[in-house]
């Protein structure tokens, strides 16, 4: 279904679930919101096993949920069969979440596409819009045509 569908209709496609979503997503209860040409936005829920020992967000998950957003802000602006893997990110973490934080969202857009690569920087808030996080990352993109050559 993928290699048919562009990298938009790809992921409205799992959002409603017609395409399966993404394992890691769907274990860690990372949902996609909002999809539109370069800007999507998943949310979380933060439950104690998304914590760390402290009782705060794993720094982790909030890489997780930066991956996801721009990396499908990018993928939403490629033709059939194309991917962007990540190749960097970078997090700043701005304060802790908690599970009494509530919801959050993380916005990914894209600042960038080039012909090889796209860049894209992402906010990770909550309900009011406050700020937890924000990020960078810089994707590859890779076509069906380089991916056979390798």
């Amino acid at each position: 279904m993928e290699r048919t569908l562009t990298g938009i209709e790809w992921l409205r496609a799992m959002a409603t679930r017609e395409a399966p979503p993404s394992p890691l997503d769907d274990a860690l209860g990372v949902k996609l919101e909002q999809i539109e040409p370069g800007e999507v936005t998943v949310t979380l829920d933060p439950q104690q096993f998304h914590c760390n020992p402290m009782g705060v967000l794993h720094g982790g998950m909030a890489a997780t949920l930066f991956d996801s957003s721009l990396g499908c802000a990018v993928q939403s602006l490629l033709p059939p069969g194309y991917i962007a893997p990540t190749m960097q990110l970078q997090v700043n973490y701005v304060r802790p979440v908690t599970v009494q934080t509530g919801r959050i969202f993380c916005t990914g857009k894209v600042i960038h596409m080039g012909k090889k690569s796209a860049t894209a920087e992402g906010r990770l808030t909550d309900k009011d819009g406050r700020l937890y996080a924000h990020s960078t990352g810089t994707f590859i993109l890779s076509g069906p045509d380089e991916r056979a050559a390798r």
